[in-house]
Parts: structure tokens; sequence; C-alpha cells
């Protein structure tokens, strides 16, 4: 070693490495136990050791921080009942085909979660009224005044209720479920397809994107593999400008791209979703 040089701590072997891992779950295990008793035990539980190794590497081995993510994921299951979602449950959604897990991996070995956009309605829903000068509106802030909706000055109109809040989130939960349980070993995350093949704006729904941004962040973390976008209508970018700040380090994820792309970069012939033929 040369004269005044600082030598190099000393590199931890995979015996090591897997020894300060199994201190730290039992460390947050304990933890769990000691402060939040009322939490459930057991499967995606207080207690899951594979659950807790999970939020400990996300949250790159921070006890306190893994503690306090892993806290408010568990609580959440219990209170959406997770556990408790079947295909019976989400059947009034599942039945319409608007997503659907497919039936074979992708070319990478993921699960593949395919959501169907123009059979989206939400609770609430904007239509902008088209002129020429509709194309300058990639960039644009929403305001509301009573019960009218001004999009830089563009009129809109507002209709009701066509498909239930809570059941479009239980059917995208349990699809995620449904995805994970499938996951091959070795492989940890799923591939997203949102088909946007005849989207119009009243399946906007930027609520319930929201939900899934902060489902795949707070309580599925780095499980979301890629989002493709495919075959995106014009009319689905001022959504998109809407969406991509909520994103924030996910937004690298996104791929916008079509139907041959899907079927020549992700898929076998013998694979491919039979919709993207």
């Amino acid at each position: 070693m040369p004269e005044g040089s600082v030598p190099s701590p000393p590199r931890l072997g995979p015996l090591r490495i897997q020894c300060r891992r199994d201190g730290l779950v039992l460390q947050i295990k304990e933890k769990l136990e000691r402060e939040h008793p009322t939490l459930p035990a057991g499967k995606n539980g207080r207690d899951d050791e594979d659950m807790i190794l999970w939020f400990l590497k996300d949250r790159r081995f921070s006890v306190e921080d893994a503690v306090a993510k892993l806290t408010k994921a568990i609580k959440w299951r219990q209170d959406f009942g997770v556990s408790e979602l079947s295909e019976e449950s989400v059947k009034s959604l599942y039945g319409t085909g608007k997503a659907y897990l497919h039936d074979f991996l992708d070319i990478n070995g993921r699960p593949v979660l395919v959501v169907v956009a123009s059979k989206h309605f939400p609770a609430v829903g904007i239509f902008l009224h088209h002129n020429q000068d509709s194309r300058k509106c990639l960039s644009y802030s929403i305001h509301v005044t009573s019960s009218t909706v001004i999009v830089n000055d563009i009129p809109v109109i507002i209709w009701s209720q066509k498909q239930d809040p809570s059941d479009n989130e239980k059917l995208s939960v349990f699809l995620i479920e449904k995805a994970l349980r499938k996951l091959p070993s070795g492989t940890e995350e799923i591939l997203v397809i949102i088909d946007l093949r005849g989207f119009r704006v009243e399946n906007a729904d930027v609520q319930f994107l929201k939900f899934l941004i902060d489902v795949f962040y707070y309580y599925y973390p780095k499980r979301l593999g890629q989002v493709l976008f495919v075959d995106a209508p014009f009319v689905f970018l001022p959504i998109w400008q809407l969406v991509k700040p909520l994103l924030k380090s996910y937004a690298f994820l996104v791929r916008f791209c079509n139907m041959e792309t899907v079927r020549k970069e992700y898929f076998t012939e013998e694979t491919a979703p039979a919709d993207f033929w």
C-alpha cells in the first residue's frame, strides 16, 4: 500500500450481508411487535419476514424508514380489506373486461396487467368542448367555479357517476395481488399495459390514476417494472401532462408505444394478448 494512503473498508462477504439483513429484519419485527401490537400478524403482517425485508430494501436498509412505511402499508391493507378481496367481490367490474391479468408472462418473465382505458368511466368526468384552438391545450390548469369547470377558457361538460370509484379501486388492488401471486421465482416486478385505443375524454380519471400511483409507491414499492401506454390518441396528451408530475421518480417507467412494439418487444407470437393482433 502506498505511503499515506487510506485503506479501503473491508468488503462484506455474502454470509455477513445475509446475517446483517437477518438482524435488521429481526429488529423490525421486535419493534413492530413492541410499538404496534394491534397490527395483524401472519402473511403480509407485522411478522412477515419476506414483507419486512422487501420494505427494508425499498428504504435502503433504514430501520426507522422501513418501520414507518411498513406500518402504513399493513394498516392500509387492514382498512382496505385486501385479504377479503376475491373475484366474487369485484365481479361487477371484473366482468366488463376493463382490466385483467394476462394468461402469459412477458419475455422478461413478468406477470402482465392489461387495462382497457376505453372501458373506464369515472364517477365524475369532464368533456372539453373542442374547437380549432384545442390543440393548444397540451398543458393546462383546471379551476372550478361552482358547478362549472373552465379549462383555459374552454367550456366543459360535467357528467354524473357511471362506475363506483371504490369498485374501481378494489378491482385494481385485487388484480395487483393476483399478479404478485403469479410472480415466478427470481422475478420481482410486474408489467402494466394501458391500452389507449378508443380512449375518449370521458374515460379520463386523474383521481383514479393518482390512487394507483399512491398504491404502488406506498403499499407495493418497487413492484412496478414498467408501464406501457399503447396507441395514445392526441386527446390523451393533456391528461398525461396532469399525471406526469404525480409520478415523480416513477415517470421513467412509462413508455409510449404502439401495438406492434408490444407484440415484438414484450411477447412472442404465442403469448401476446389476443386483442393486440
